[in-house]
Parts: structure tokens; C-alpha cells; sequence
């Protein structure tokens, strides 16, 4: 809360504290009961359940009094040492991110003898490394497993990386690296308006012509024209797609968001976009080369 933009917010805050403060202090005072005394008559409670059940208006136990100012007061001496009151950051400059940094830190310390091993390994070799490869299984499992899987198979949208030929930014080890490192943005244009849509159900029965999916004959021969004008600056004449601009080979039966007619009828009309995270911030070149050498060694033929 000390990060607020506006200072107006920073009060806002601090003037909800208060009053919540000031509630809680009035409604233990404003429920304050004394004890009767001796012989006197405790008074019934003005209001009534299923007909005829009353309390008597005895005080609270003292206890519960005690452990209720207890907690106001603990509030308060927290809003003194921690952040919470508006834009104060509390006497002892308690951060989030500070005690995430301190944390990182000394989890560096601790784990940098380990990275340090493969710091100047090539990420085939640290692959081949078994010890290595348990390391970065465990980095897969802690920051992509989310999207890839735990099995790292991916779902619709997600690469498959047990696959290397659904890879579509390249399954090199610097491919890998760089793609980990700073990340991608896969674009596929809408081409609904422009081509129409017979047009795009031709180009959808060329493209499933690539890889021996059923199509109409006929339809393909009419989609073939359209792919070459359109779609071959991006897929090549050939439709074996391009690593550099992340465009998929088309030939290979590997598809990213399925291959039926309906679904890459859908892809060409309106579009994908897809965005693989930036991690090098993160998780900084060690680890990444941790990481690429596990998903490199998904490939059956890295092992």
C-alpha cells in the first residue's frame, strides 16, 4: 500500500483504518455490561425468538473482554512496525518484494555451488547429465508445467515438447535457450475478410492435403492458388513453415490447435495468438540452461 499512485488513496485507506478502529472500540464499550450486585435482578433482553425465548443481560465474560482489547491493540502496534496504514511503510521498512528479494538471495547463495557445475557446460552435455536433468525437471515442474503439463505434452494451444517437430521457434539448444530466455509472440492474422469465407474452406482443404488428412480434391486445387498468394511468406511454397517467425510446419501432422476441417477453418478466419512468457528476468542464465536441457532432452533423439 505504500506504492499507491495517487496520494488520495494512501488517505483513503488510512481513514477506513481509523474508522474501523474507532467501531470496534465503540462496540466493545457500547456492549459493556457491569456486574449486578448481590440480590439484584438481572434485566431481560428486549428482544424475543419463536415466541417466548429471552437472554438475560449478563456481562460478557471477562476474558473475552480482555483477549478483544488484546487483539485492537495488537492491530495497532502492527500498523506501527508493518505496512497497512495508507501509504506509511511502518518503522520497519517491512517490504513484500524485499523479503522476496532477501529470499532469492539466500536461495542463491545456497543452490549456486549446484548451478556453478553446469555454468560452462554445453546444454547437450549438461542433457546427458542425469543429476542435471533432475534439476531441471524440477525447474519444469515449479514454472511450466502450467501451461505444458506436468508430462510436459502440452494441450490445445500448448506445445507438445515431448515432439521436437511441434516445435515451432526450432528445437536446437539455442533455440530452446532463446525461446525460455526472451520468450514469444505467434501471430496468426485473420484472413475471414479478405479471402471470404469459401476461400478460407478451400486454403483449410489445401492444408489438410499437406499431411494425408481427408479433403475435397477439389476445394484444395482452388485453396492451392490462395496459399501461394497469401499464406507462403510465412509457411514457405511448400507449407513446412518457418522457425525464425514462429510459423508451423503444416506438413508434419503436429497441430497446435487441432486438425479437423471446423478447427483450421476457424484458425485461418480468425486468427491465433499465442505468447510464450519472457523467464530470463526470473530465472536468470543458470537456471535456464537447466531448464533447456531437461525440455531438450524431452526429444527422444537427445538422449
Amino acid at each position: 500500500m505504500s506504492d499507491f499512485v495517487s496520494p488520495f488513496w494512501g488517505y483513503y485507506v488510512a481513514v477506513l483504518v481509523v474508522a474501523s478502529f474507532a467501531f470496534l472500540v465503540w462496540l466493545l464499550v457500547g456492549n459493556t455490561t457491569k456486574k449486578p450486585a448481590v440480590g439484584q435482578q438481572v434485566e431481560l433482553q428486549k428482544h424475543v425468538w419463536d415466541e417466548d425465548l429471552q437472554e438475560w443481560n449478563n456481562p460478557l465474560p471477562g476474558w473475552w473482554m480482555y483477549l478483544f482489547w488484546f487483539t485492537i491493540a495488537f492491530g495497532v502496534v502492527y500498523l506501527i512496525l508493518y505496512p497497512g496504514f495508507g501509504t506509511f511503510g511502518g518503522k520497519l521498512g517491512w517490504t513484500s518484494s524485499g523479503q522476496y528479494k532477501e529470499e532469492r538471495r539466500v536461495a542463491d547463495q545456497r543452490f549456486d555451488e549446484k548451478f556453478n557445475r553446469y555454468k560452462d557446460m554445453d546444454v547437450k552435455a549438461v542433457a546427458a547429465d542425469p543429476e542435471a536433468r533432475e534439476m531441471g525437471k524440477r525447474l519444469f515442474l515449479t514454472y511450466c508445467q502450467q501451461c505444458h503439463g506436468s508430462d510436459a505434452r502440452g494441450a490445445k494451444g500448448f506445445p507438445n515438447l515431448t515432439n521436437p517437430s511441434g516445435w515451432q521457434w526450432g528445437s536446437e539448444p539455442e533455440q530452446i535457450v532463446a525461446t525460455i530466455t526472451g520468450g514469444h509472440q505467434a501471430a496468426m492474422p485473420a484472413w475471414e475478410q479478405q479471402l471470404g469465407a469459401e476461400s478460407v474452406k478451400d486454403v483449410a482443404n489445401y492444408v489438410r492435403s499437406f499431411s494425408g488428412l481427408a479433403h475435397d480434391s477439389l476445394r484444395a486445387e482452388r485453396g492451392k492458388d490462395v496459399f501461394a498468394q497469401n499464406c507462403v511468406a510465412c509457411h514457405g511454397p511448400e507449407g513446412k513453415g518457418n522457425p525464425l517467425v514462429g510459423a508451423p510446419n503444416l506438413t508434419d501432422k503436429t497441430w497446435l490447435y487441432g486438425s479437423s476441417e471446423a478447427t483450421i477453418i476457424e484458425t485461418i478466419s480468425k486468427g491465433r495468438n499465442g505468447l510464450m512468457p519472457t523467464w530470463g528476468p526470473l530465472l536468470g542464465e543458470k537456471k535456464i540452461k537447466l531448464l533447456a536441457a531437461y525440455v531438450y532432452s524431452l526429444n527422444t533423439n537427445a538422449q
